[in-house]
């Protein structure tokens, strides 16, 4: 349905993933995150993600009070919500120490590494649901491996970015890194039980 009604704000993320160019191009632009696109790649990503964290719970026979649809739900809004928790203390955090820009560059970074993500995941998602389950492992082996790369790729590639036109310690870069990007990652295989 996205590729249908949204096409051509679909391949200008994706091509911004890969081109700095688009990428600039993309800063720019302040109405791409309050369209509707944007909105749906989001809630596409939550829920995305939360049928992954899903079927790895199945996998690993962890149980819940709630359990189907209704714990696909809850862990899917859990994940939308720890991430607009992160973007919403990312820009508070831009405006108290006044560097709005290279937050709105690293958030933008961030919003095109999930919509990104969400697309990549969704054949590995079905693919892991239609399997049996002896090939379970291999599947999160493998989103293990798409996790890292996109993130590592993406978060030198904002690295890059942002150092490049400002200076920061990076003893508070690494700060970051640990609180808010490997923190919602590990509340989410406790909150499943991993």
């Amino acid at each position: 349905m996205l590729k249908i009604s949204f096409n051509k704000q679909l391949q200008t993320i994706v091509q911004s993933f890969f081109s700095n160019r688009v990428l600039n191009n993309l800063n720019k632009e302040d109405n791409l995150f309050t369209s509707w696109p944007f909105l749906l790649l989001f809630v596409q990503f939550g829920f995305t993600i939360g049928m992954f964290f899903y079927l790895v719970s199945g996998f690993y026979h962890i149980s819940f009070p709630g359990t189907g649809f209704q714990f696909y739900l809850s862990i899917s809004i859990l994940i939308v919500v720890l991430y607009i928790m992160k973007i919403v203390i990312l820009r508070i955090l831009g405006y108290l120490f006044n560097i709005q820009k290279p937050v709105n560059e690293y958030v933008t970074i961030l919003y095109l590494s999930y919509f990104n993500l969400s697309l990549i995941f969704i054949p590995l998602v079905i693919a892991f649901a239609l399997s049996p389950l002896k090939y379970g492992p291999y599947y999160i082996a493998i989103s293990f491996i798409l996790l890292g790369v996109i993130f590592a790729f993406q978060f030198i590639r904002a690295g890059v970015n942002i150092l490049s036109h400002h200076r920061f310690s990076k003893v508070y870069l690494f700060l970051y890194f640990c609180a808010l990007e490997i923190c919602p990652i590990l509340i989410l295989i406790k909150a499943i039980g991993l």
